[in-house]
């Protein structure tokens, strides 16, 4: 997989320290230190002042994602989302996604690749025979690989780490956001700093349900 940061707010932390001012200034705020934004985004974000981090936006392109990965992301509905069209695209050479668990076993890849590749085989020939593109990909596995761009706020942003950085959370969308995340380091460190699951900041909310290593350890 690949993850882009396609476009983002400019200064994204100045933007959010500001708009937080406003909310305590008589007048309205002209500017802030980077070091003050970054210490203001901290305490807000642990009073649970977390709205005016809406006012920071950021936008990803991610290539090569499976399609049971890119339905796990669209059940975030305060995002907004533009995937690769089936229905329009030849998906004769369409890539697979193979889980690490089938991948290192011998024996599981081999039935993997042999499925891949009839499904694949039978697209074509529907293609062939005059079946509609948008009818021949319902032959197509979850596995087969997509490409989506994702927007979204930085406050939709934390809770989507909040859930899928989870050691709970299905492994590839797990890698997903963390190179979301990683992304938007680079630009606003301190909204990086913060983004994690619940047992980064504390105890693990699942309980006996838990996976009982918290964040941090191997």
């Amino acid at each position: 997989m690949r993850v882009t940061l396609l476009a983002h707010t400019p200064d994204p932390e100045r933007a959010i320290a500001l708009a937080a001012r406003v909310c305590y200034s008589k007048e309205p705020p002209q500017d802030i230190a980077p070091e003050k934004a970054r210490k203001l985004i901290r305490e807000l974000f642990a009073r649970g002042h977390e709205s005016v981090l809406e006012h920071a936006f950021f936008s990803f392109l991610l290539e090569g994602i499976s399609r049971v990965t890119s339905h796990q992301l669209v059940r975030h509905r305060l995002a907004s989302y533009a995937q690769q069209s089936q229905r329009y695209v030849d998906l004769g050479e369409a890539s697979f996604v193979c889980p690490p668990s089938i991948a290192e076993h011998p024996r599981a890849k081999i039935v993997f690749d042999g499925v891949m590749a009839h499904a694949r085989e039978a697209y074509e020939e529907l293609c062939r025979l005059g079946v509609a593109r948008e009818d021949a990909r319902y032959v197509f596995p979850q596995a087969v690989a997509t490409n989506i761009v994702v927007s979204l706020n930085a406050r939709e942003l934390l809770h989507v780490a909040r859930v899928r950085l989870c050691r709970r959370a299905q492994w590839e969308v797990r890698e997903v956001v963390l190179r979301m995340i990683a992304e938007v380091g680079k630009v606003a460190p301190v909204l990086a700093e913060i983004a994690g699951p619940p047992c980064k900041f504390g105890p693990c909310p699942e309980g006996e349900k838990g996976c009982g290593r918290p964040w941090g350890t191997p």
